[in-house]
């Protein structure tokens, strides 16, 4: 678990499937995201089953004055990732809610992600990845001292790779 100032950052569960679902069926969120739109709360307990529960660093980003996932946050799996990555370096993928976009609160999971790092994983960097149109979540990159180091395409995405060295 880590905790920032409004935040939890905790692994998922799968009774979090219907919040899951209530933020990941939004398409405006899961297009730049590059990942399906949620299609039903079954759908998402899947999600929360296969794809995050198996992650140890796959974490649910909870408001704490409400204790309801919004986003989430952490370390792609080795082999899953979006650009090659250096020797000790991970890539990290994170989204939020709608209702939550330009509140800080992405900008305050990944501060609280990349501290996380630093202090128990044994990397020397991190790597995030962008749709080339997804502007917010490069500036999210950029406050967190990311800097931009490629621009390419990804399964005919125009894209963006950013890195920060820990």
């Amino acid at each position: 678990m880590i905790e920032t100032k409004r935040l939890i950052l905790r692994t998922w569960r799968e009774e979090d499937a219907e919040a899951l679902y209530k933020y990941a069926s939004d398409s405006r969120v899961s297009e730049l995201a590059l990942w399906p739109c949620h299609t039903s709360v079954g759908m998402s307990r899947e999600v929360i089953k296969n794809i995050f529960a198996p992650n140890p660093y796959s974490f649910a980003i909870v408001l704490k004055t409400t204790d309801e996932p919004i986003g989430s946050i952490g370390l792609v799996p080795k082999d899953d990732e979006h650009h090659s990555t250096n020797d000790a370096e991970r890539e990290t993928g994170y989204w939020i809610g709608r209702p939550y976009w330009s509140n800080g609160l992405t900008t305050e999971a990944l501060t609280g992600l990349i501290g996380f790092c630093r202090d128990n994983l044994s990397l020397k960097s991190l790597l995030i990845t962008t749709d080339s149109r997804n502007i917010a979540s490069q500036r999210v990159a950029e406050k967190c001292g990311f800097r931009l180091f490629d621009e390419y395409t990804y399964e005919g995405v125009s894209s963006k790779a950013y890195r920060l060295y820990l």
